[in-house]
């Protein structure tokens, strides 16, 4: 059977706003066995079911996933006023702990994406459990080749940075050792988050990530400005990042142990050594799509800061903006992800392509909000960040390309969701690599350098790229992903713990 078109599409079907993207014969259960109980296979859905389902999820996401943003980068605010070196020392920490930490975490855990909520809607409700502790064992295996890079990371700065910055490189070299510390923490709580968004507990992880954010704001102060009999000074930042990021899967245990959450989890046993092949074959590709986008972000950085420090400037707050943009769409994708992956799992095909339509409709909606509210406050937004006219007028110049950019990506991370949630991450990723790499970087560049069109060389190449990915991604999507396969595939990891 077709799926998003092809031949059935040609049937001529009369559509309603609870018409399937799954036309043609009725689709039959796919999943023998138990279903999660809230959940009914023939249960057709409808798109005002769906969209408050959704938004019910993502606005708690949203916050939360802003305010983990926030947690990685409060450091910048703390040492703000300690100099120069010291500013750019934590800079160039936090995108090295990004592209080589944090987002390897995250991404490695959106395979959870796929298998808990399939899990729970196959109700097989302790296996999310046994998904979560087998993820946490692999991260915490990745952390080691993570804490050799960061060990070292002053001697690779060393050699990449003009011989005046060797101090940016000691103070960033020291940076990433000590927050190795809280590197564990960090991955437990990319798993531990999954887990309970599988069970349809997002505002959790916004409760918890509220408390530790403004415990880290205070032990950020305390450490680097109140206790002068220490004289920490730059380390406490650090220090403070690293005892959070501890405190965050604390928390979320003690949240899961005495409030709710505990019926998903499996006792520790050696199954957890067994059955890695279905988390390995998602996890992957869903690291190295969200590697690749991660990193081309921080080269299209690099290159901008040859364009001159007025243009580094302006570029650093442009990707600020478009950060905070995009975590509000990319909570869409999450939230919907989830939810259509918690319905392919219980068999509820009609329902979940009616929640597909649903979570695609609302990443337009959201990325083109974005796109008005960015060109609407273009003359507000570049004085939250500097006070030099020139960076301001760059910003203002170049904001309104940013917030277009808003739409496709918010529409890209949707398909991404999709994707994850049929189980096909790996479509997203042979997509996105080739796009960013082989034409979006390349042709940034020469826009930019060639063209001489400077910052909005950068910002048209990258969007170009963007429309390409949602095009070939969408028609993936449309025309070769197959939801009973996916389903059926749901009911075999399921029966397979």
């Amino acid at each position: 059977m077709e799926y998003f078109g092809g031949a059935s599409a040609a049937n001529n079907t009369t559509t309603t706003e609870t018409t399937p993207l799954l036309l043609g014969e009725p689709i039959p259960d796919p999943i023998p066995g138990p279903k999660s109980a809230d959940i009914k296979p023939s249960d057709p859905g409808s798109w005002q079911q769906e969209i408050r389902i959704i938004l019910r999820y993502s606005a708690p996401l949203a916050l939360a996933l802003l305010l983990q943003y926030a947690l990685t980068t409060s450091s910048i605010f703390v040492v703000g006023h300690l100099g120069k070196r010291e500013i750019g020392a934590v800079s160039l920490a936090n995108m090295t702990a990004t592209i080589t930490g944090y987002s390897v975490y995250q991404g490695f855990s959106t395979c959870l994406d796929t298998l808990c909520p399939q899990a729970y809607g196959c109700g097989k409700k302790t296996l999310v459990g046994l998904h979560l502790q087998r993820l946490t064992m692999l991260l915490l295996f990745l952390t080691v080749p993570i804490a050799a890079l960061w060990l070292n990371a002053d001697r690779l700065f060393a050699l990449i940075l003009p011989a005046q910055d060797d101090e940016t490189a000691l103070l960033a070299g020291l940076y990433l050792k000590i927050v190795l510390a809280g590197a564990p923490g960090y991955a437990c709580f990319e798993a531990g988050k999954r887990f309970l968004q599988a069970q349809g507990m997002f505002a959790a992880c916004l409760f918890v990530l509220l408390v530790c954010t403004a415990f880290n704001a205070f032990l950020g102060w305390f450490l680097v400005w109140s206790v002068q009999k220490l004289n920490w000074g730059f380390i406490g930042a650090p220090i403070a990042v690293a005892i959070t990021n501890n405190l965050l899967p604390i928390l979320l245990a003690l949240y899961v142990y005495l409030i709710r959450g505990r019926e998903c989890w499996h006792p520790l046993s050696g199954q957890i050594w067994r059955n890695w092949g279905p988390m390995m074959r998602l996890a992957l590709p869903s690291w190295l799509m969200m590697e690749a986008e991660f990193i081309v972000w921080e080269l299209l950085t690099l290159a901008s800061s040859h364009l001159g420090p007025t243009e580094l400037a302006a570029q650093s707050a442009l990707m600020t903006v478009s950060c905070f943009a995009f975590y509000i769409g990319f909570s869409v994708s999450v939230a919907g992800g989830t939810h259509i992956a918690m319905l392919v799992g219980a068999g509820a095909l009609r329902r979940a392509a009616v929640a597909t339509r649903v979570v695609l409709c609302l990443a337009l909606t959201v990325g083109a909000s974005d796109l008005v509210l960015l060109i609407s406050l273009r003359h507000a937004v570049p004085v939250l960040f500097s006070n030099n006219p020139q960076v301001c007028h760059l910003i203002t110049k170049v904001l309104p390309l940013c917030a277009l950019l808003q739409i496709p990506d918010a529409f890209a991370a949707s398909l991404n969701g999709v994707l994850r949630a049929v189980g096909r991450p790996d479509l997203g990723s042979y997509v996105q690599i080739p796009v960013y790499y082989l034409l979006a970087f390349p042709l940034s560049l020469g826009l930019a350098f060639g063209m001489d069109w400077s910052l909005i060389g950068l910002w048209t190449g990258l969007s170009l790229g963007q429309v390409l990915n949602v095009l070939i991604e969408g028609g993936l999507l449309w025309f070769l992903v197959d939801w009973e396969k996916a389903a059926r595939d749901a009911s075999t990891r399921s029966m397979l713990p």
